[in-house]
């Protein structure tokens, strides 16, 4: 595919940012905001865990996103046999040329997709910290960076535990978002039947931009205007969760850059050159939900992430627009 010339204006990020939600949602029917929710956290730099019961298009949406992009995409699919070298590559002794050479792992993928992640072992697990966090690979104490852009889609089943390994709290810090598909309505499901029912409409789609133009496009979303006062928001947000009584752990800094990043992203995609504290609050959940563990007590009383995380959005004061342009 060839790439169109660069632009600085935000027609041009918005026209290739809908182009690639609407290309996703040609496959996953009614998911509207969870597609728009991913592909923001693409273009914000940061990596996606989607959580949801087996047959919700979990797996068929990170492959969508890879498919609308001209880059290149691995899937992984993690069991328990599993070993870190399988994703970041191996040295092998080349008898030809008398020397060890590397090949490349999975992970060397603009998109990679990890098939029911918690799956694996914790040690396989961890060899995806880097990677994430730091953009490079390190084996045989070489250090080699990713190419840009990168994503890592992780999917996970809430449900079935058997045989499973919870991420770490770590780990699972290292993901912007989480994602929560659900079940599609009724009228959807019956769009579904009719897009799907003699083959699978994934296999028409194909790359509506590419990799460089996704490079530019987080270029100018991290242009994108955070007033002081709506950083000082997002600091009095993070502050509030470690200091709540129902919360055992609270957001971490990485979750409030990470907030801010994603922030930006969504405002870009709607054409604006400034965040606002309904960005903020828009991915609020999606951003800290998996970062901030209940206390047992609250835990006893049927109370949940969500709940708090509401309850605090609602009494954390909010800045006045004319402060955050």
């Amino acid at each position: 595919m060839t790439a169109e010339p660069i632009a600085s204006s935000s027609s041009w990020f918005t026209e290739r940012f809908d182009a690639i939600v609407a290309n996703i949602e040609r496959v996953i029917q009614g998911k509207h905001d969870e597609i728009r929710l991913v592909v923001q956290t693409l273009i914000a730099g940061g990596h996606a865990l989607v959580e949801d019961v087996p047959g919700v298009g979990k797996t068929l949406l990170a492959k969508s996103l890879a498919r609308s992009i001209d880059c290149s995409f691995h899937r992984i699919q993690f069991t328990p046999d599993l070993l870190p070298s399988d994703l970041t590559g191996v040295s092998v002794w080349d008898r030809e040329r008398g020397k060890f050479v590397f090949r490349r792992g999975p992970v060397f993928s603009n998109i990679v997709l990890g098939d029911e992640i918690n799956r694996a072992s914790p040690k396989t697990q961890a060899a995806l910290l880097e990677a994430m966090e730091e953009r490079q690979v390190t084996v045989d104490g070489i250090t080699r960076p990713l190419e840009a852009p990168f994503m890592v889609i992780a999917t996970q089943n809430p449900i079935e535990h058997e045989g499973t390994y919870p991420l770490p709290e770590a780990q699972l810090d290292r993901f912007m978002t989480r994602v929560t598909l659900g079940y599609p309505n009724r009228a959807k499901e019956l769009e579904m039947l009719d897009a799907h029912g003699d083959h699978s409409v994934y296999e028409d789609i194909s790359p509506v931009v590419s990799g460089e133009e996704v490079v530019e496009m987080v270029r100018q979303a991290s242009q994108v205007h955070v007033a002081p006062e709506l950083k000082g928001y997002l600091v009095d947000l993070a502050e509030a969760t470690r200091s709540d009584p129902d919360l055992l752990l609270g957001a971490s800094p990485r979750a409030t850059l990470y907030l801010q990043r994603a922030a930006r992203v969504r405002a870009a995609a709607t054409g604006r050159a400034y965040s606002t504290p309904d960005d903020v609050k828009a991915l609020l959940i999606p951003t800290l939900s998996h970062r901030v563990i209940l206390r047992p007590e609250a835990q006893m009383r049927a109370a949940s992430v969500r709940d708090v995380l509401a309850r605090i959005t609602s009494t954390v004061p909010v800045p006045g627009t004319a402060d955050i342009r």
